[in-house]
């Protein structure tokens, strides 16, 4: 393993100045170590391809920039990587988790590029290196020849030291209900419907699995950010869809919110947003998205949205008796805290294309 705080003070050192990161598990020691740093900025981005195009506008303004993003969101930057960095010759260090998948996991969304990864970064005119976890010195090496080449670094699991965030930035949820109580909540007022519940990627459809085994679920393992254009789609086929998203599969792709609108008096598909201010299952960092207000974007999408935000079960249940009453597209926001870490849902259950 490399020392994860001595490996960001030698970064500090090399001059790099920002951090632009989509979370993942196996770089979430990384990331706590960043966000603790005082002299590294730390920006956390919506996308894989915001990230790659924030860190190029940051590298052609001077600047010395790292991305670190998971393996299923190097898919998200071939555009970026293809139509921008490589025509105008824009560098610098990429780092990206290498998942890996065994067969019977259900976590499928890995499954491709566990072995094609490499094939992948070929495929963008890019090389790819595993980023050295026993040596930092060679570690260091391979990014600073990341630096000024194209070039990305696959980090392994395991590769850097636990680090835990400073307490000034752990997240205080404790005023409001976790999600699981809604969760069951919408079991028992949904439990053997015809209404199709669309869980996205990471906790939520983990939680939605030992919470709601009484409702019709589809379980999104991967495909971040793609929750609602999935609902609306089932939606326009007839179905009546209900979609559980967090705050950061929110902003992924907004784009989904836009199309939805089109078809807001012709569709019943209802949006709740679970909003826990942090990327749960990737180490439970800040999202820091204090400043977006989802309402107002749904609102001017073409949502008809319940105007406050929700914080109490009973708020919950009122509007639920909206949603079983009245047709359209609809949106909720609800704040919640986190709950303990539940089972991912088995392989049987996640792969299911038929709903």
């Amino acid at each position: 393993m490399l020392n994860t705080e001595e490996f960001i003070e030698r970064l500090v050192e090399l001059n790099y100045s920002h951090l632009c990161v989509v979370p993942c598990s196996f770089a979430k020691y990384l990331i706590n170590a960043a966000i603790n740093s005082p002299d590294i900025e730390y920006t956390p981005c919506a996308s894989e391809a915001v990230a790659c195009s924030v860190a190029a506008g940051l590298k052609i303004a001077g600047k010395s920039p790292i991305v670190i993003v998971q393996s299923s969101g190097v898919t998200n930057m071939g555009s970026c990587i293809t139509s921008l960095l490589k025509p105008y010759g824009i560098t610098f260090p990429i780092l990206s988790s290498w998942r890996t998948y065994n067969e019977g996991d259900s976590e499928i969304q890995h499954k491709h590029l566990a072995t094609e990864l490499p094939s992948l970064i070929q495929s963008y005119g890019y090389e790819s290196v595993t980023l050295d976890n026993k040596d930092l010195s060679h570690c260091l090496n391979q990014i600073e020849h990341s630096k000024n080449s194209n070039t990305i670094c696959m980090i392994q699991k395991g590769s850097f030291t636990p680090v835990e965030l400073e307490i000034k930035h752990r997240l205080d949820l404790s005023d409001y209900m976790p999600r699981s109580k809604y969760l069951q909540i919408l079991n028992n007022k949904f439990r053997r419907t015809d209404n199709v519940f669309i869980g996205t990627t990471g906790n939520t459809a983990r939680e939605m699995y030992t919470f709601m085994q009484e409702t019709r679920n589809f379980y999104m393992a991967g495909n971040m950010g793609g929750a609602l254009s999935l609902g609306l789609g089932a939606a326009m086929a007839g179905k009546k869809v209900i979609v559980c998203g967090g705050d950061a599969e929110y902003v992924m792709h907004m784009g989904g919110l836009t199309t939805a609108g089109r078809y807001s008096k012709d569709i019943d598909l209802t949006y709740i947003l679970f909003d826990n201010e942090s990327n749960k299952s990737t180490g439970g960092q800040n999202t820091y998205q204090a400043h977006v207000n989802y309402l107002e974007i749904a609102k001017h999408s073409g949502f008809s949205v319940e105007e406050n935000v929700i914080t109490k079960l009973n708020e919950f249940e009122v509007y639920l008796k909206k949603v079983k009453k009245n047709t359209g597209l609809k949106m909720i926001w609800v704040k919640c805290d986190v709950d303990p870490e539940t089972p991912r849902p088995p392989l049987e259950h996640v792969k299911v294309n038929r709903i």
